[in-house]
C-alpha cells in the first residue's frame, strides 16, 4: 500500500451533500445513475455518475445525504460530465455501499 502525506490528504475536499435528482444512465458502460447533489451555498450543485444500481433504487437515493470528493477535475463519462466522486465501500461483487453521515447534517459540511 502506498502512503500519502498529511499535506496530500488535506488537499482532498470531502463534503456532505444531498441527492436532489436521480436519472437512469443507459449510455454508461456499466449500469449507473446520473445524480445531482446539493452541497450548500459554498460549493453549490454538482453532478456525478455512480454505479449504485445493484443496491439502491432511484427512490432510495433521492434526498439521501452522502459523502463526496468535490475538488477532482470534471471527468467525461459517456455523454455526461461528472463533477464529483461519491464515496462508498466496495465489496467483492463490486456492490457499492454509500458512505453517509449517521445523522442529517448541513449540506457542505467538510469531512476531516
Amino acid at each position: 500500500m502506498n502512503t500519502i502525506s498529511w499535506n496530500q490528504f488535506s488537499q482532498i475536499d470531502m463534503r456532505v451533500g444531498t441527492v436532489i435528482q436521480v436519472e437512469l444512465f443507459p449510455e454508461a458502460k456499466k449500469p449507473a445513475y446520473k445524480l445531482t447533489l446539493d452541497f450548500g451555498n459554498e460549493i453549490g450543485i454538482k453532478k456525478t455518475s455512480a454505479q449504485l444500481t445493484k443496491r439502491y433504487t432511484p427512490e432510495q437515493l433521492l434526498h439521501k445525504q452522502v459523502v463526496a470528493v468535490v475538488n477532482f477535475p470534471p471527468k467525461q463519462i459517456a455523454n455526461f460530465m461528472s463533477e464529483c466522486l461519491i464515496l462508498g465501500a466496495v465489496d467483492q461483487e463490486n456492490d457499492v455501499i454509500l458512505m453517509q453521515p449517521e445523522n442529517k447534517v448541513k449540506n457542505g459540511l467538510r469531512i476531516l
